[in-house]
């Protein structure tokens, strides 16, 4: 009854992100963070530019200071609390906020790999299309639930996409990859299943790089996925700030992810500010 329509909102969807690409000369940002959970931090985003933008649990847990998480590696341990219609407020707010031609992607309780399982049922997927997302951000962890997770979502209209990770990472934010050529095999399983955007975890393990640079690991890791995959945008995720950024752009990844690094000159911003009102006083 609604398949034609829900093809027609996932065609929509990926021409936002190759629009986006090509805009920004086959490379652009993904926004997230506290500009993809507060709708104000979202608008300005947009206002500068950024045409992609990515609500996720985690960072919404972290934002509202939720069951005692103070940074995002205790987030991420606790994010599978959210309840789902928290997500969904975000969502709308956010849409409102931006408007209907920038793309949003989201992550949700029960699209990650969580600590307690999280069963989301048809009607989940058609309320998260409803509140105005155009695709689910996904860290399944095998690709046998990422297959049920990307069949779900085109069900409902929604474009996923999912993402490749170190097997020795903290938190487990993807599909288990450990060296280059595991990493080439993982993606081409993953766009043969039907995943519309292939990312790859880039800021969990690999540390003592030089600012500016990337992690020659994580280059080499970064380099197979792009070269691995034919059809698809690709993303790059985690450690990306303003010093590294060209670094990673010369990889020819197509979607750069950043969050921390906004919500870090955010909280630098208010500080400053408010340093500044207070001495006005003195």
């Amino acid at each position: 009854m609604i398949k034609g329509d829900m093809e027609k909102k996932r065609e929509r969807a990926i021409k936002k992100v190759w629009d986006a690409i090509n805009m920004h000369g086959g490379t652009t940002l993904l926004s997230t963070g506290i500009t993809g959970d507060d709708a104000r931090m979202a608008r300005a985003a947009v206002e500068a530019g950024a045409r992609l933008i990515e609500p996720n649990h985690p960072a919404v847990v972290l934002a509202r200071g939720l069951y005692g998480a103070k940074d995002m590696h205790a987030a991420e341990a606790v994010r599978h609390k959210l309840p789902l219609y928290e997500m969904l407020k975000v969502i709308s707010g956010v849409r409102s906020a931006v408007g209907e031609e920038i793309f949003i992607t989201v992550g949700v309780p029960g699209g990650f790999t969580e600590k307690e399982p999280i069963i989301l049922e048809d009607e989940d997927f058609y309320n998260i299309a409803r509140a105005g997302a155009d695709g689910l951000h996904t860290h399944k962890a095998t690709l046998e639930d990422l297959e049920e997770w990307v069949a779900k979502a085109h069900k409902f209209g929604l474009l996923v996409d999912a993402y490749i990770a170190h097997p020795d990472d903290k938190h487990l934010l993807g599909i288990p990859a450990r060296t280059p050529e595991e990493v080439g095999k993982v993606a081409q399983a993953m766009e043969q299943i039907g995943v519309d955007m292939i990312g790859l975890m880039t800021g969990m393990t690999y540390e003592g790089v030089a600012a500016g640079e990337i992690h020659p690991q994580v280059k080499e890791r970064l380099e197979a996925l792009v070269n691995s995959v034919k059809n698809v945008p690709t993303l790059a995720e985690g450690g990306i700030n303003l010093t590294n950024y060209q670094a990673f752009k010369a990889t020819g990844v197509n979607i750069i992810v950043v969050g921390t690094s906004f919500d870090h000159l955010a909280a630098n911003a208010i500080s400053d500010a408010v340093k500044q009102y207070l001495s006005l006083g003195e």
